[in-house]
């Protein structure tokens, strides 16, 4: 099969589109014909070296953890899935190697669910890691209706979806971003904040009693601004600030979870969260699609298409 590999650390340069073997289905597991995969800043992150002291990374690399696809094949004692199916999927395994930039990929089926029918392949592709980690943010925060969420970097992949699952539970939702992003977050249910100097007291002009949950999607003093405006006693979590912990905050990352692919998916399906996708590239173009990241200037998800 055709996929896209690293041999050891480097820039997106080091990219090439190779012939490499179809990868071996195990139990509990399904061989996924990939349609679209979503492409992170941390593929790149991880190639240039950056996460190597938190994560096993096994060179030759196919990058990618996010996936929509066809089953092909099903593993021994596995009948979860069916030849034909649609899903999508965080395959996440225990370390870095056999990744989604690839015409097959191999899937645990705890990494993955069953496509959302209204998504097409390209907007499957980009929800799962995004999906993810707004979605456990939200829910581990214990988010209920009635309450007051501040998101910082709303409009980003990550904090719009946290915002549109915010919403869905019934919370009032606050986010910071950027003047041109305001009107964007106002269509997602939000009350949009400007960025910069003067934020707490921008958002306090909104919240006067304080805010029930602080959600931090940037990093670089979020967790200060959150702490600073979130009523004492209450949650704040990031997923960018990997010293959250240190400051009285809580920091996490993204879990594979069929269950929680299954609530996005069904957000989905019912109308209340879409997944904007800003450019659509072909899987030789992988390194072009790294520099798009890198850059951050891309409005919505990057996404490979197979």
């Amino acid at each position: 099969m055709k996929a896209i590999t690293y041999t050891s650390y480097g820039t997106p340069t080091s990219l090439a589109l190779v012939e490499v073997p179809e990868p071996k289905v195990g139990p509990g597991e399904v061989l996924i014909r990939v349609k679209a995969a979503g492409v992170n800043p941390v593929d790149w992150k991880l190639a240039a070296g950056f996460l190597g002291h938190v994560l096993e990374v096994r060179h030759p690399v196919i990058p990618g953890w996010d996936v929509a696809g066809v089953v092909e094949a099903v593993g021994p004692d596995t009948d979860d899935y069916a030849v034909g199916d649609e899903v999508y999927g965080y395959v996440r395994k225990e370390w870095v190697q056999l990744g989604t930039y690839a015409e097959l990929v191999s899937a645990p089926v705890r990494t993955l669910a069953r496509k959302p029918r209204t998504l097409t392949f390209e907007e499957a592709a980009g929800l799962p890691l995004a999906g993810l980690t707004s979605y456990q943010a939200v829910t581990r925060a214990g988010v209920t209706a009635g309450q007051t969420v501040v998101i910082h970097s709303a409009a980003g992949g990550v904090g719009s979806l946290g915002v549109q699952v915010a919403v869905s539970l019934g919370a009032r939702v606050i986010g910071t971003a950027g003047a041109h992003h305001h009107d964007y977050l106002r269509t997602l249910g939000a009350e949009p904040v400007l960025y910069g100097d003067g934020v707490d007291e921008r958002i306090r002009a909104l919240a006067p009693e304080g805010v029930d949950v602080g959600l931090d999607f940037y990093g670089e003093g979020g967790v200060e601004l959150l702490q600073s405006v979130v009523r004492a006693g209450g949650p704040v979590i990031s997923v960018a600030d990997n010293d959250a912990g240190a400051k009285g905050a809580r920091h996490i990352w993204a879990r594979a979870s069929s269950a929680d692919l299954t609530a996005l998916a069904e957000l989905a399906d019912s109308g209340r969260l879409t997944v904007k996708v800003g450019h659509v590239l072909p899987l030789a173009d992988a390194a072009t699609a790294w520099e798009l990241s890198a850059a951050g200037r891309t409005k919505g998800k990057i996404v490979l298409t197979v």
